[in-house]
Formats: C-alpha cells, sequence, structure tokens
C-alpha cells in the first residue's frame, strides 16, 4: 500500500511537472515582449529529459513539392548527443499547404513510451510544429511582400526603409538613387539570358555591398533598380553605376561591362517625407531625364524636371485632340543627287501647329514614344503623304519618292504590314513612291519582325530603308539579314572636312558607302550642311544628300514648288 501511493505521488508530482512545463513553453511562445530563444529551448531540453528523449528535430517545407523533393529547413530543438530510433512523428499540412514534420528519438537502453507519456509527447511536438509553422510562414510573408520572384527586394523593402528611416527623422543627408541598366537587352543578345540574370545579381549584389549597412538597393522589375545611401557614398556609387566589370561564369571568369542611367536626388537635411512620392517622383523624374540625355547618363533632381513633367503631361493630355483636329502638318526636307541638283526624292517630317505656335519636334516626338501613342502619329503622317501623293500625280506633277518614318514601337503590331499596305492602296499611290524607314531594334523578337514586316514591304514593291546607321549596336547585323534598299548614313560618321587626312570617320564613311554599294543599297547621306561636306561624298562616290545646305523640312506648298523641275545649285549653299 505505501508502495503504490509513492508511485501514485511520483506519478502526480511528474504530471504536475508537467503541466508546469507546458504552462512555460506556451508563456514563451506567446510573451509579448518577444521570443526568448534560450530560454524556449531551455523549456524544451527539461521536456525531452523528462520523457526520456535524446533528440527533438522539426522540418518546414514550404509547400507540398519542398516536401517530396525533401527541400526544407530543418530545427534541432534539443540534442544530448546520444543518438536512437524515432519513437514519434507528427506531420501537420497548413491551409497555404506548408508542411510542418516533428520526430523524437529515444536511445534503445531507454525504457519505452507509455501510452500516456505518448499523448502528452504528442501534445508537446504539436504545440510546437503549430508555434514553428506560424513563425516561419509569418517570415514566408514576409519574404515574399518585400521580396521579388527573384529574391531581390522590391519597392516595399524600399518604402518601408525609407518609412523607418523618417520615423527615425533619419532622412535628411541621404541620397535616393533609381537608375536603369542601360542596354541590358544587347546583354542578354550577347550571353544569354540566364547569364544575363546572373550578371544582374551580381551587379545589385556589388551595389549592395559597395553601401553596406549605410543604406539599401532594391529592384523595381527588369532592369530598373532604386538605392539609398550616404552623401559621402555617392560618388563612389555613381562610378560604380557609370561602367563596371560584371563576372558572370564563375569558371572561365567571363565579364561584361555593366553601365546604368541614374536619376539622383540629394535628401536636404531636416526633409520629413509625407508621402511615398515626395522621393520616389523626384528620382523617377531624373531617370526620366537621364535616359534621354544628361552629363555621364546621371541627372539630379531640380525644380526644372517638375516643369519638364508637367509638359510632358501636357503633350500626351493635348494629343488626342490635336490629332482629331490635324494639328500635325507634313514637312518635306528634299534629297538631292549631288552630280545633277536634281530632287531625288524627300523625308516627310511631323510639324505640331498649336494656338498659332509651332511646338518642335524634340517637344512631343519622344513623349509619343513612351507609349504607342507615336504609332497613332505615324499612320497619320503615312496618310498625308499619301493624300498629297495623290493629288500631285492628279495635277500631273513629276512625283518623287517620299519616305516616311516608323517607330520601333510598331514591331510589335502583328498587323504592321497590312496596315501599311491598306493606308498606301486606300489613295491609290503606286507603291514605288513610297520608302518606309525604320530604326534598329534592342530584342530578338523586335529584330525578326522587322525582318519579317521589311520582306513583306518589298514584296510590295515598297521601298526600306534603315535610318540612322552607325548610331546602335547592331547595325551590320540589320544590314547582313534584312534586305533593305536604301541606307542612310548618320551625321556623326559624315567627316567633317576632306584634307587628304585618314582618321577614323573618313575611312568609316568611305568602307560604309563602299559597303552599301557592294550590297546594290542605294546610299544617302543624312545631316549635309557644308561645301566641305559635300566634297567629302562626291569623293567617296555617294551620290544622294539630305541636309540644310541644300533645303530645310518645307511646307508642302514650298516643296510643290521643288517638283517643277528645279534644280538646286552644288557649289554653293541652296
Amino acid at each position: 500500500m505505501e508502495m503504490n501511493e509513492c508511485v501514485t505521488q511520483c506519478s502526480q508530482s511528474s504530471s504536475v511537472r508537467y503541466y508546469v512545463l507546458l504552462e512555460r513553453l506556451l508563456q514563451a511562445m506567446t510573451d509579448m515582449n518577444g521570443l526568448n530563444l534560450r530560454k524556449l529551448n531551455s523549456i524544451l531540453a527539461e521536456l525531452c529529459q523528462m520523457f526520456r528523449l535524446s533528440k527533438g528535430v522539426v522540418r518546414f517545407f514550404q509547400g507540398l513539392n519542398y516536401e517530396m523533393q525533401d527541400k526544407g529547413d530543418t530545427f534541432v530543438c534539443y540534442d544530448d548527443g546520444r543518438g536512437g530510433d524515432a519513437v514519434l512523428n507528427v506531420r501537420i499540412v497548413t491551409k497555404v499547404n506548408a508542411v510542418v514534420t516533428c520526430t523524437v528519438l529515444m536511445p534503445p537502453e531507454e525504457k519505452r513510451l507509455t501510452d500516456d507519456e505518448k499523448a502528452k509527447v504528442d501534445l508537446i511536438m504539436k504545440t510546437v510544429l503549430n508555434f514553428v509553422s506560424r513563425v516561419r510562414l509569418q517570415n514566408v510573408v514576409e519574404m515574399l511582400a518585400m521580396h521579388d520572384e527573384s529574391g531581390f527586394s522590391n519597392i516595399r523593402a524600399f518604402m518601408r526603409y525609407l518609412n523607418q528611416l523618417n520615423d527615425l527623422d533619419g532622412l535628411g543627408g541621404k541620397v535616393a538613387i533609381y537608375y536603369n541598366l542601360r542596354h541590358f537587352s544587347l546583354v542578354n543578345q550577347e550571353i544569354g539570358e540566364r547569364a544575363g540574370d546572373v550578371v544582374i545579381r551580381n551587379h545589385y549584389e556589388g551595389l549592395q555591398m559597395l553601401i553596406g549597412n549605410a543604406g539599401t538597393v532594391c529592384r523595381l522589375g527588369g532592369d530598373n533598380f532604386v538605392a539609398l545611401c550616404e552623401r559621402m557614398q555617392l560618388e563612389s556609387v555613381l562610378g560604380y553605376l557609370h561602367g563596371t566589370p560584371v563576372r558572370y561564369d564563375a569558371d572561365s571568369g567571363s565579364r561584361v561591362k555593366v553601365s546604368a542611367s541614374a536619376g539622383v536626388f540629394l535628401i536636404p537635411e531636416g526633409f520629413r517625407m509625407q508621402q511615398p512620392g515626395d522621393i520616389m517622383d523626384k528620382i523617377i523624374s531624373a531617370s526620366q531625364a537621364a535616359r534621354t540625355g544628361g552629363k555621364d547618363r546621371v541627372v539630379y533632381y531640380d525644380d526644372s524636371l517638375v516643369k519638364n513633367k508637367e509638359r510632358l503631361m501636357r503633350v500626351q493630355q493635348q494629343f488626342p485632340e490635336a490629332l482629331r483636329n490635324e494639328e500635325f502638318h507634313v514637312f518635306y526636307q528634299p534629297k538631292i543627287n549631288i552630280h545633277t541638283g536634281e530632287l531625288a526624292g524627300a523625308e516627310a517630317l511631323c510639324r505640331w501647329f498649336r494656338n498659332g505656335s509651332i511646338i518642335p519636334p524634340d517637344a512631343f516626338i519622344p513623349v509619343l514614344e513612351e507609349s504607342t501613342e507615336i504609332c497613332k502619329l505615324d499612320f497619320y503622317m503615312l496618310e498625308h503623304v499619301c493624300r498629297d501623293l495623290r493629288r500631285w500625280l492628279d495635277e500631273g506633277r513629276e512625283v518623287v519618292r517620299i519616305s516616311v518614318n516608323l517607330s520601333r514601337r510598331h514591331m510589335m503590331d502583328f498587323d504592321l504590314l497590312q496596315n501599311i499596305i491598306e493606308i498606301v492602296d486606300r489613295y491609290n499611290v503606286p507603291h514605288q513612291y513610297i520608302e518606309i524607314e525604320l530604326t534598329e531594334t534592342t530584342t530578338d523578337v523586335e529584330f525578326r519582325a522587322l525582318k519579317r514586316v521589311v520582306r513583306g514591304l518589298q514584296a510590295a514593291g515598297i521601298y526600306t530603308s534603315v535610318d540612322d546607321f552607325g548610331v546602335g549596336y547592331s547595325s551590320l547585323n540589320l544590314i547582313r539579314e534584312i534586305p533593305w534598299n536604301v541606307l542612310k548614313i548618320d551625321r556623326s560618321f559624315l567627316p567633317e572636312k576632306l584634307d587628304g587626312s585618314e582618321d577614323s570617320r573618313t575611312i568609316m564613311f568611305k568602307y560604309v558607302v563602299a559597303m552599301a554599294k557592294e550590297l546594290g543599297l542605294s546610299c544617302i547621306a543624312e545631316g549635309v550642311e557644308t561645301q566641305c561636306q559635300l566634297d567629302v561624298l562626291r569623293e567617296n562616290r555617294c551620290v544622294l544628300a539630305q541636309g540644310f545646305l541644300f533645303d530645310e523640312p518645307l511646307p508642302t506648298e514650298i516643296f510643290e514648288s521643288r517638283l517643277c523641275g528645279f534644280r538646286y545649285p552644288l557649289n554653293e549653299q541652296g
């Protein structure tokens, strides 16, 4: 009887201790002052010792597929080093299909668990699993919310960082930067998209390492990023963005140089952010300006950018009405045969007349090119050119071929070829009087589309020309794979003078003209402004020219007068 009472008392004492430890475990897991891991591990160790367990292991899998692939996180709750066999295993699948498992081990020399003990250990294991799954899912949610699908810190992470600094009055004196990796589609073409992803990752990590704990770097998407750093770090950060070699193959050590355009906002001392746009709008505006110009492709935010942004918004708002009211007029810049002075063709250029004044092309064309609005203007121009050509033909004038520019934005339009031909045929214009000018593309998809469109136009008898040859990065590939009719040499290739010297521009110009002739292409030099440049063209047997030496872009009625056998003087400015 005394023995039974002793056993009963020991059992009661053990049971009391168990519930005391279980309560302490729950308190540690729900402590409002924060999680104390040391305290939590100590309680788990006592519980394992109570039940003669040698080890407790928890595993977390983000999904069922991760569990099947055995890709998860492992947490060892307790391990006294004795090893043993698994005696209990508990598995929980959460509502979001995350999987948490817990396994406990017991050495073979220890007494096996009773049914009551198994029930108690099972309760402890499920308590631990619920705790781990909740904490880990919170971490997963945090990671998904603050990182993109590739694991880069995202815009939410950047805004949280700004808000944290703002709450501490710590934004003043910092520098915010919005940067874009320049021509990165060409990098992908050169080394492949997989290696390109490695380049982006290494470039990102390199800048983050440079900034360190003094700031942050986050990805907005694609090749667009934002960063925050100290004022004293700005010079080294901009040096890094100006151009740095980035390794993409650890085995071969292969590298590619990466540069960026950047918009910079020097946050003044005492600055308080009232809303996210107080910083983001500034660096976005500066970045947009940096992409279209700016010294070293870096633009610092100032009040003039606000006025420029307002001007851009006005253009976007006014464009639909201006198109309906036909405020855009076609001006024609003549193309000249430099041997005879005869008119050999013309380029159709757009001028916007609004409220009695002319809006210059550089004030609205770049704005429209930011969206597909430029495509509407291009078709408008083509239609008005066809309208003029039809009228000139009906009037019996000597008509020349007119070239019309199309933005690369059209390359995403599968019906482009059909739309061009439909407009030309609507006005019954013979196809040989139309020339479509196209510029180089920057992606494989656009390049394939460009090739298809050029071949289709030529099959329809419409001329095609490659505009601004020599400006881009893939010009040679353009003329090697696409059967153009005309090669327009950019003014940057045209030598300034003819003095017998073989400088790089003279050599390049000579061989570009020779190459065009060998390929069976007509060749025209644009931007001809001096008699000396005209002599350079003659020396290198470039027959066609366009530029202010002969004529500026002319209103329709003045250009019409050039269609009546007009000849340009060739030994002096026309």
